[in-house]
């Protein structure tokens, strides 16, 4: 799906997919066959990969090491590393010209900010034996708590640049508004829904206990959707605009599989 919409957008990067090293390049599985259109289709680079797991006490991300793999795709200059779980609203294409870093990532706005925590939704890395070898140990230390995210904040914490969460960090769940003025980042601004999906370039489906969107479940989408303000006009801006997020999801994606990992490359 992030294929489709980056190449109808006109992204000027390659498109890279790893991909599950045991999938049959044919037409004679579901799998196969979703990799052949994304070749064909939109030419796509398929590169087949071991999947990295480890055991730890939450299985919803017991394979995101896997996205790590990019700081190892040494073929690139740069490598924007997209979750399969977000959907692109405008061309990012701007981003490989920054200023030359190791990593490049937002900010995890929703947290503690005096945790300066990172976020490994958008990850922009410019690839190197070096940097793989200090990400592989770290994933080697790491506990079994600690998934993409945390490995990356214990790398790269003090030293990452730092990318706008306002336009490429945006989350589904801040649309609840129970941390506009974390994203917003200041008290002055109006929390305005239709404004910043307006300015954002991404948006990350994160609704917790909503599953993923190729999951979604509607009784519980129902319990948790933004509400309308209470007044009497029943401004319901930010919960079409959420349910309207999901709709658009669900019609881009007939069938579809988390364990891709999805890459842009220059």
């Amino acid at each position: 799906m992030l294929f489709e919409i980056l190449h109808r957008l006109g992204t000027k990067a390659d498109l890279l997919m790893m991909y599950p090293a045991d999938y049959q390049l044919n037409d004679r599985t579901q799998e196969g066959e979703l990799l052949l259109k994304a070749k064909n289709m939109y030419g796509v680079k398929l590169t087949p990969i071991q999947v990295q797991s480890r055991l730890g006490s939450d299985d919803t991300w017991a394979k995101s090491y896997t996205k790590l793999l990019a700081f190892n795709q040494t073929q690139y200059d740069r490598v924007l590393s997209l979750d399969s779980d977000t959907t692109v609203l405008k061309l990012m294409d701007e981003l490989f010209l920054l200023p030359s870093t190791p990593v490049a990532l937002p900010r995890a706005f929703w947290l503690d900010p005096k945790e300066h925590k990172l976020t490994s939704l958008l990850v922009l890395v410019e690839p190197s034996e070096a940097e793989f070898k200090r990400v592989e140990k770290a994933t080697e230390e790491a506990g079994p708590d600690d998934y993409d995210m945390e490995i990356l904040n214990k790398v790269y914490g003090n030293s990452a640049m730092i990318i706008p969460h306002r336009k490429y960090g945006l989350l589904t769940r801040t649309f609840w508004e129970d941390h506009a003025k974390a994203y917003l980042g200041n008290d002055y601004e109006k929390w305005d829904p239709e404004k910043v999906i307006k300015e954002a370039s991404l948006i990350h489906f994160s609704d917790w206990p909503v599953p993923k969107p190729w999951l979604s479940n509607k009784a519980k989408m129902e319990q948790v959707a933004p509400k309308c303000d209470g007044k009497q006009s029943q401004d319901c801006k930010a919960r079409e605009i959420w349910f309207g997020l999901y709709e658009d999801f669900a019609k881009r994606r007939k069938v579809g599989s988390s364990s891709f990992s999805t890459d842009l490359q220059c």
